[in-house]
Parts: C-alpha cells; sequence; structure tokens
C-alpha cells in the first residue's frame, strides 16, 4: 500500500563539540543522529503510568519515541575513588556538566514536572532532597579514620594509625611512670616509716633505761635514808677493834666445827654498847662464853655478847643504843681478849652477825 507522505530525507549526522564548562572535568564529543522530515511534525506522547518505567533517584531521564533521549536535568558526576598509601581517600563531588540538545530538540520535549510520578521529584524544598543533598555534599571519611581525626583535617589513614600507635606509646609510658613512681614513692615513704620507728624505738629504749636509772637511783637513796635512819638507832659493840673470826669459819677450836660468830679483838676492859634499845634476857656465866649477857630486841631477835670480863646490867632491865651494858674480856674458852658477838632469830637459829649488822646501816 502506497504511502502518501514524502519519501524521508536521508538522515543527517551532526557532529556536537562540548567542552568542559569553567569548574568541569569531562571532555567529549558527542555524536547524534537524527532524522529530518521537513514536511512532519513531531507525534504528541502522552506517557501514563503504565508506560512509563518507575523513576528512581534524584537525576531521571525521560524516554521518547523513536529511541531519542529526552531531559530537561542535568546528569550528575559520579564520584571518583581513590586508593593511596594510608587507605581510602575522601571523594569529593565535582560541579555539573551540561549537555547541549539541539533547540528544534529542546523546544518540543514535555515538560518534566507534568509526567506522571516524575514532578514530584523536582520540589525545590523536598525534606528528601535536602537530604540527599547534605549526603552527596558531605565528604565521605577515610577507612580507618575517626570522625574526630576527618573533623581536625587528617585524610591518610595510615598517618592516622600511625598517630594513634604514638598516643597509646605515650599513655603506656605515662602509665608505667606514674606506677614507678608510685612504687617509688611507696619505698620511700616505707622506709622514711621504718626509720621513724627505729628513731620512736630508740627513744622509748632510752627513755625506760633513764627511767630504770632513775628508779635504781631513787631506791637507791631511799635505801640509804633507811640505813641511815637505822643507823641512828643501832650502834657498833665496842670500838678500837680488828675483826678476827667471822661466821661459819670451820675448825677444832670450836666445839661445833666451825665458828657461830663475829670476834672483836679489843683489849681487855674496852666498853661494850648495847646495838639497839632492848631488854636484858640473861646476864652471867655461860660455860664456854664466859661472862654472857643477852638483850632481847622488839622483833624478838636475841642479841649475844659472850667473853665479857665484867656484866654492867641485870635481868629485866631496859637499855637503849649505845648504852654500856659491860667490858672485853677473856673468861670461857678463848685464846684472847676480845668480844664474841652471836645474833639469833627469835625462832632460836644463829645467822650471819656482819650480814645483820650491815642490814642495819652498820659497816663493822
Amino acid at each position: 500500500m502506497a504511502s502518501n507522505k514524502p519519501a524521508p530525507e536521508a538522515p543527517s549526522r551532526f557532529d556536537s563539540d562540548y567542552g568542559t564548562e569553567p569548574g568541569g572535568d569531562l571532555t567529549g564529543n558527542f555524536t547524534g543522529e537524527f532524522t529530518s522530515e521537513p514536511d512532519r511534525g513531531w507525534d504528541e506522547w502522552n506517557p501514563t503510568e503504565e508506560s512509563v518505567r518507575p523513576v528512581r533517584g534524584r537525576h531521571r531521564v525521560a524516554k521518547q519515541r523513536n529511541g531519542l533521549a529526552r531531559s530537561s536535568t542535568v546528569l550528575g558526576v559520579g564520584v571518583i575513588a581513590a586508593v593511596g598509601a594510608g587507605g581510602m581517600a575522601t571523594a569529593q563531588s565535582k560541579p555539573p556538566v551540561s549537555i547541549s540538545v539541539p533547540d528544534s530538540i529542546k523546544d518540543n520535549l514535555p515538560d518534566a514536572k507534568s509526567l506522571p510520578g516524575v514532578g514530584a521529584l523536582f520540589s525545590d524544598d523536598s525534606e528528601a532532597d535536602k537530604t540527599e543533598a547534605a549526603a552527596a555534599t558531605a565528604p565521605l571519611t577515610t577507612a580507618g579514620i575517626t570522625t574526630a581525626e576527618a573533623e581536625q583535617g587528617t585524610t591518610d589513614a595510615g598517618e592516622a594509625l600511625r598517630a594513634r600507635i604514638l598516643q597509646q606509646a605515650e599513655q603506656q609510658q605515662d602509665a608505667a611512670d606514674a606506677e614507678a613512681k608510685a612504687a617509688e614513692e611507696k619505698k620511700a615513704a616505707e622506709k622514711a616509716a621504718a626509720e621513724a620507728k627505729k628513731q620512736q624505738d630508740e627513744a622509748e629504749a632510752k627513755a625506760a633505761a633513764e627511767k630504770k636509772k632513775a628508779e635504781e637511783e631513787a631506791k637507791k637513796k631511799a635505801e640509804a635514808l633507811r640505813l641511815a635512819k637505822l643507823a641512828a638507832s643501832y650502834a657498833i659493840p665496842t670500838s678500837s677493834y680488828t675483826i678476827t673470826s667471822t661466821f661459819g669459819e670451820a675448825g677444832s677450836m670450836w666445839s661445833s666445827g666451825y665458828h657461830t660468830g663475829l670476834d672483836f679483838a679489843a683489849p681487855t676492859g674496852t666498853p661494850i654498847k648495847a646495838i639497839h634499845s632492848g631488854t636484858v634476857k640473861s646476864a652471867g656465866w655461860s660455860g664456854a662464853y664466859g661472862y654472857r649477857t643477852v638483850l632481847e630486841l622488839d622483833d624478838g631477835t636475841e642479841l649475844w655478847f659472850c667473853h665479857q670480863s665484867s656484866i654492867g646490867v641485870s635481868v629485866g632491865q631496859k637499855v637503849s643504843t649505845g648504852e654500856t651494858i659491860g667490858r672485853v674480856g677473856a673468861t670461857g674458852n678463848v685464846t684472847g681478849p676480845h668480844l664474841h658477838l652471836e645474833v639469833h632469830t627469835a625462832g632460836g637459829s644463829g645467822i650471819d652477825p656482819m650480814a645483820w649488822l650491815r642490814g642495819k646501816g652498820l659497816n663493822p
């Protein structure tokens, strides 16, 4: 069936060179093939929801009959990813590049906002557009770099890792230094405490020694005072004497086999004094003791004065310290004139006269 339409002219080929606009980085040649029919206009294309594929994304390209692409928007540029020595670098957005379209075609393109399901995408105040735009312009942080490091301008993951390692090393060193300092301070404190304790112990020992010495001195002083008081009430039994025999000496001269008293050798007739105040219990001849006087003290102690040449007191008489009670002689079993003194306890046992006299503050 013959067509009334004129035969189409041979397709003409349009070569359009487009360069990089200021701020762009894309160059190239756009080659398009268009069929020109001067005597025929473009048929009207009314897309429907069924004929239009659902749109996704921000940038959309409307499909035209005969395979010709239409778009009233500018194609965005891709994100350039670069891998550096420190990791993935931040991708930066590039400014858009416009693609020129012949006016004869552009004038016949429908308004993109009038297309079903497409117009909503061009709302300038859409929250989704704002969010997507903010996300598109926000820099991507490099792998291995924290947000804080990205805000500080760090873009090299290797440098960031190195910085973190150095920071950790410094922290560990600071911790080790702090621990060593704490240990040193603890050791110094323990040493100071030990030194303080040593000084305290020495001070306490010195104080205790001084206290003990003071107590001993006070005790000696008190004893000396006591003996002085006793000495005032006790007296040596004779004068101009010499100690010739002491208590406990062994020998055949004594019937018991040992000496039972203390001998004061003195010339015959030397006065014999009462050692302490008491009562005369006996006075007279007593065998081997010769003339003997027994003086009983208030505590029951008996003092025996033997070998007297004469007796100057009688039984029952009260005498005072230092009072003359007889004379030195050589009566009884003797080898020469002397006073034989014996001391007997209240129970009758004989004790050392020298020790007893010294206990009374006397030192014969």
